[in-house]
């Protein structure tokens, strides 16, 4: 059950922070490049300036992502005074491990419009593209500063939510932190191309599934890719070749909403991605559905066929569209 929060600024979470010790950090279920890169980036600073911190081991993490998180990683019997959430809009993104800590959050760290202020203490700011913007402004206030360890950590942070500053949401700001991380040290050359350039067998094949799931509805303004468990083991590829397909369906010429639902292999849920343009709200649609985001990139989880939220969805997306 939520809990009523205290909101704070950047200098009261500073300031918070500063004044206690013993933090465990925690990330959220399929984690991607911004919880990651908060949680290292936040865990790295306060060690700088003298607090124990850690982050909670996170068994979902992809071997693209785990040489950047794994030396952060508690002990098994580490004992937290004080809970941090990065980058986790609700306590329904908590993975198994971090379930036990569920009523217990102190603070809360976040860019997403839907976070239900399930913690003790919030720093939110939804005018943000990644939360690592939240984050970068934290580390500033605080003695450590950035250095180049955790500058290259939010820079993973910040250009994964911004599909290497290419999405909608990218802003002169994120454009400006950026800047600002690379002058601190973030190696941008090497992680945009693990990131972005790099592409294993598996992913091309999971491209090629996507455009040839594609359907288009709406006079062609939507577009929907239905991707089951058998096409993906088809291709033989892991979770990180699927990091980031769900911009996918959105980039195409005149798709106004782009939306990607895929069976999870590892649970019975389906995953569901929406990307839109500005003027049609992703987080409205999938609010509808039990989930939430960003104005342009939210998503949902559901326990249905991938073809019944198909149908789910189309029945639902005219109340979205612009009216003509």
């Amino acid at each position: 059950m939520a809990k009523t929060t205290t909101m704070m600024t950047i200098g009261d979470t500073a300031e918070w922070l500063k004044s206690r010790d013993k933090f465990l950090i925690i990330t959220h279920r399929r984690p991607d490049g911004d919880t990651i890169g908060c949680a290292g980036a936040l865990c790295c600073g306060l060690n700088k300036i003298g607090k124990t911190a850690y982050v909670l081991y996170n068994p979902e993490v992809t071997e693209k992502y785990m040489p950047f998180i794994k030396d952060y990683w508690a002990p098994g019997e580490y004992v937290p005074e004080y809970t941090i959430t990065v980058d986790t809009a609700s306590q329904h993104l908590f993975y198994e491990d971090a379930k036990k800590y569920l009523d217990k959050i102190s603070l809360s760290i976040d860019h997403h419009q839907s976070n239900t202020l399930y913690a003790e203490y919030t720093c939110l700011d939804d005018s943000t593209a990644a939360c690592a913007e939240v984050v970068y402004n934290i580390l500033k206030q605080l003695p450590c500063g950035v250095d180049k360890t955790s500058a290259g950590q939010l820079y993973i942070a910040i250009s994964t939510d911004t599909g290497c500053f290419s999405f909608a949401n990218t802003t002169a700001a994120s454009l400006k932190a950026a800047a600002e991380l690379i002058e601190a040290g973030a190696p941008h050359t090497e992680l945009n191309r693990i990131l972005f350039r790099a592409r294993t067998r598996g992913r091309v094949k999971i491209e090629s599934i996507v455009n040839n799931a594609l359907e288009f509805y709406f006079n062609d303004t939507v577009a929907i890719a239905a991707i089951t468990r058998d096409m993906i083991e088809s291709t033989g590829a892991v979770e990180d070749d699927i990091d980031g397909i769900a911009a996918i369906p959105g980039s195409i010429e005149g798709v106004l909403v782009g939306i990607t639902i895929r069976e999870l292999t590892s649970t019975a849920d389906c995953k569901v991605s929406i990307r839109t343009t500005p003027g049609v709200s992703a987080h409205n649609i999938c609010q509808r559905f039990g989930g939430g985001g960003h104005p342009m990139a939210a998503g949902f989880a559901r326990r249905k066929s991938v073809e019944e939220i198909k149908q789910e969805l189309i029945a639902v997306l005219g109340d979205f569209l612009p009216r003509d």
